[in-house]
């Protein structure tokens, strides 16, 4: 599935539907260059769940926690990993086994120790906002394509004019 956000307000806005049809369960990879987006498209999956604060990468602290009511959402940003196995030190296998919602932003840096992920998200940089390319990874990542294009077709009505090469044109 891709997806084109023109603008932070449809990335925010994608988050959140993304948020809802992830259900507060699941690994998410959040992969894109500096810039690209990744934070504010965690953003929009916080806001899912209820949150309404600042929301910044965890570039230093590795892992950002949620506690938004009873929902757990891990955030972590690996971008200053060195070494995978310090996901072990952090108290990594405790966050990813536990019944919650994880969002890794630089998977490729936790490569060889990070399980795989439910699914892939890549952002990139396009002509007018970002271009999001969703793979599913496992049965719950299908699951959650399958209610984001029930979300698609019902919220935005998608019409022939909005799909362009395949690609939906988040509003």
């Amino acid at each position: 599935m891709q997806v084109q956000l023109d603008n932070e307000d449809a990335q925010v806005a994608f988050g959140e539907a993304l948020g809802h049809a992830l259900q507060g369960r699941g690994l998410v990879y959040l992969e894109g260059e500096l810039g690209a987006g990744k934070t504010t498209l965690s953003r929009g999956i916080l806001r899912a769940y209820g949150y309404q604060g600042a929301v910044k990468s965890p570039t230093y602290t590795l892992v950002e926690p949620y506690e938004i009511g009873p929902q757990r959402v891990y955030h972590l940003d690996l971008y200053r990993l060195s070494d995978p196995e310090e996901l072990e030190f952090i108290g990594g296998r405790d966050v990813l086994a536990d019944d919650a919602l994880s969002i890794v932003e630089w998977p490729s840096r936790g490569e060889g120790w990070l399980p795989a992920p439910d699914l892939r998200l890549a952002l990139e940089v396009a002509a007018h906002g970002r271009l999001a390319a969703l793979t599913a990874c496992s049965d719950k990542g299908r699951l959650v394509l399958a209610l984001l294009q029930s979300q698609v077709s019902e919220i935005s009505q998608v019409r022939s004019e909005q799909l362009e090469n395949g690609v939906i044109q988040w509003k």
